[in-house]
């Protein structure tokens, strides 16, 4: 059973930095790929970065220059750091993952973490 464990998170000023991060679980023996996604009140969920088995990454056009991923691949864990938030940055972050090893393992959604920006 695939497990996604979200850490970090909270409340900054505009301009600031908090790190998200995202531990998958699950499976033993393969390397997962790892997206974000948010969704603020009453929009839509909507696709932030993903970081692959082999570290590619990809990034929303919105946070492309103040987001960047990361990854520790023996731990299966990745990283998302922001920096330069700004207050429509303020979302609920979900970390995502539906392949391992190149597989399609299903979709899998994490509990979320709350992202707040405001002065």
């Amino acid at each position: 059973q695939v497990q996604l464990a979200e850490s970090g998170g909270g409340s900054v000023q505009p301009g600031g930095s908090l790190r998200l991060s995202c531990a998958a679980s699950g499976y033993s023996y393969c390397i997962y790929d790892i997206a974000y996604y948010r969704q603020a009140p009453g929009e839509e969920r909507e696709f932030v970065s993903s970081i692959d088995k082999d570290g590619k990454q990809m990034y929303a056009d919105s946070i492309k220059g103040r987001f960047s991923m990361s990854r520790e691949k023996t731990k299966n864990t990745a990283y998302l750091q922001m920096d330069d938030l700004k207050p429509e940055d303020t979302a609920m972050y979900f970390c995502f993952t539906e392949r391992c090893g190149g597989s399609w393992i299903g979709k899998h959604f994490g509990q979320g973490t709350q992202v707040t920006v405001s002065s």
